[in-house]
Order: structure tokens, then sequence, then C-alpha cells
């Protein structure tokens, strides 16, 4: 039976851990280093090279050459960046989050992407989360790139250590578990026990916590929705006033854990700019389609007008052409 994956207007638990590291970039740009805006890529490269070699250019007509320089114009002060963290000792993403940056307009949107996503990764048809462990974040990228038609400007790939870290850095986290949870996986050394109700958890604990599906009927959604929760408590507690003193300690694991292009200083300008925006115009959703076992089939309509209305990095909208949607 078929699965209708929705919109999600609530942040995965990565996406949020991000955004306490984008704090954490501000306040250690604020101290330590100048704030300083990503540099803009180019549009498509390989397109834009191609309407200018003579071979191609010769064929085409001075109006057909511009009207294709103009397709893959870029807009300004406007970003895409893949958030993806690594699930552990598989080789595989365990979840992966687009995010488009539009600091002209003021305005984020993360668009999460199941790792079941039917995908052409070199040359075969894939499971999405499987791109990485094939040929790492750079693999994942361009495959991502290649199914919605846009760019990724930028990655951040964030190591699930950090989670732990970042828990036991403020001193672990009083949580309301909302169900029993009781699984065994070997092969992951995995071995998750929890009554459901409120308790004290470090941060080994908690990474249980909030990787645990098969508690949930919902599986993903369900979990999901704790780790938000979850989150919410650690954010909480990191803004506290005892906690804000152990900034040294939130900048020592986001050097060791989280691997970017983006330097600190990016990340602080960033930062600065969503807090600017406001929670208002930060908004998060799900990439729309559909499960039929073994994968995730993009809707290819509804993704094209997600594209457009919050991803898409150039002046001119993408056609369906531009996107590689398996069926």
């Amino acid at each position: 039976m078929a699965s209708r994956l929705r919109r999600r207007k609530r942040s995965p638990w990565l996406v949020t851990l991000l955004l306490l590291f984008i704090l954490i970039g501000l306040c250690y740009a604020v101290v330590r280093v100048y704030f300083r805006a990503p540099d803009q890529k180019a549009g498509d490269v390989t397109m834009i090279q191609r309407v200018n070699t003579p071979a191609v250019s010769e064929d085409l007509s001075n109006e057909e050459a511009e009207a294709l320089r103009s397709h893959y114009e870029r807009k300004p002060q406007f970003w895409t960046i893949l958030v993806s963290g690594v699930d552990d000792g598989n080789g595989k993403s365990d979840t992966n989050i687009l995010m488009a940056l539009d600091a002209k307009n003021g305005h984020v949107y993360g668009v999460s992407i199941a790792r079941d996503t039917k995908s052409l990764i070199q040359g075969k048809n894939r499971k999405l989360n499987a791109a990485y462990g094939l040929g790492g974040i750079e693999l994942l990228a361009d495959t991502i790139s290649d199914q919605l038609g846009v760019p990724v400007d930028y990655t951040v790939l964030v190591d699930l250590k950090a989670f732990e870290a970042l828990v036991d850095a403020v001193g672990g986290v009083d949580f309301y578990i909302p169900v029993d949870m009781n699984y065994e996986d070997p092969y992951q050394n995995l071995s998750i026990h929890f009554s459901k109700g409120m308790r004290h958890l470090t941060g080994a604990e908690a990474l249980k916590v909030v990787r645990c599906r098969s508690a949930y009927a919902s599986q993903d959604i369900g979990r999901m929705q704790t780790q938000q929760d979850f989150l919410k408590a650690v954010a909480k507690k990191m803004l506290s006033p005892a906690s804000l003193t152990k900034l040294d300690d939130y900048c020592n694991i986001f050097v060791e854990y989280v691997d970017t292009e983006l330097t600190v200083g990016n990340l602080g300008w960033m930062g600065a700019q969503v807090a600017a925006m406001g929670m208002d115009n930060i908004e998060f959703a799900t990439l729309p389609g559909e499960w039929h076992d073994p994968y995730i089939y993009l809707d290819q309509e509804e993704v094209l007008t997600m594209v457009n209305e919050h991803l898409n990095p150039y002046t001119e909208d993408r056609t369906p052409e531009d996107l590689n949607i398996l069926t």
C-alpha cells in the first residue's frame, strides 16, 4: 500500500542541531573572527561553458545562447546548503536536508529528503542514502542536485557523536520519553531499552532515544517528532545562563564533529541573518513523494513547485527537463 509523504512545517532534529551550531558559530565569530558572507558560486558552470564553446554556440542563434545563459543566472544572496548526518557504521547518511538561505528576502527553507528516495547513483537505481557510502558527501550532493535541478553550494556533514557530546556538555537533559522503546541491532552494537516517562538522559542515552524508529507506528515521522522535541529541550538548556559559560566546549564540539566548507565566519554571518529574520520566516517541509516498497517515489509536479517556490537559486524557474525524478 502506498503511503503519502505530506509536507510538514516541523524542523527535523538535524536541522535543529545545525541551527544550534549556527548560534555557536555566531558567538564564536563575535569573539575570534569577522563575519563574512559565503562566496556565491557561479551558475551551472558546465552548461555555461557549453554555451560559450564555439562548437556549441555556432549552432545557436544569439537569442538561443542568451536564453541558455539566462536560465542559469543566479539570484543575489541566495545559497543552497546540504546538511547530512552520518549513520553509525553502515556507510550511509541517516538524515539529509537541503536548506535554502535567501538573505536578500529574509527567508530560510529546509526540505527533508527521505533516505529511501529512489535515486540514480553511479548508473544504478538505489536508495538515496547509499550515495554517501559510495562516494561521500560529494556524490550525495551531486545526486540531490541532479534530482532537483539546482546546485548544492555547500555541504555540512554532522557526525552523530556531535549530538552525544553536546548533550553531555550541558550536563544531560530531562526529557519525557513518549513511548516504550525496546530495540536490538547487534550489527550496529545498538541496544535501546527505555520505559515511557520522564528521565534524565546522558548524551549516550539521548542518542539512543532519538535514533529509535521501531517504537513508532509511523516510524520516521514519530522519530522526527521526538528528535525535534528533544532538541528544543537541549536548546533551552544551552541558552540558560549556566550553559552560556561553556561556549568554548560548544566550539570544540563543532570543530571536532562538523565537517563543512563554510568557515566559522560564514556561519556567524548566516547566524546574524537568520536571527534578524525571526522564526516566522524559517520554514521546513518534507520532499513530497509516495512509498512503494522498497523506494519512495518523488512526485515530479509537486517537487518542481517546491523547488521553484523555495529552493531555486536561479532567476528563472526550473522546468521539468531540469529535474531528474525517477519513476
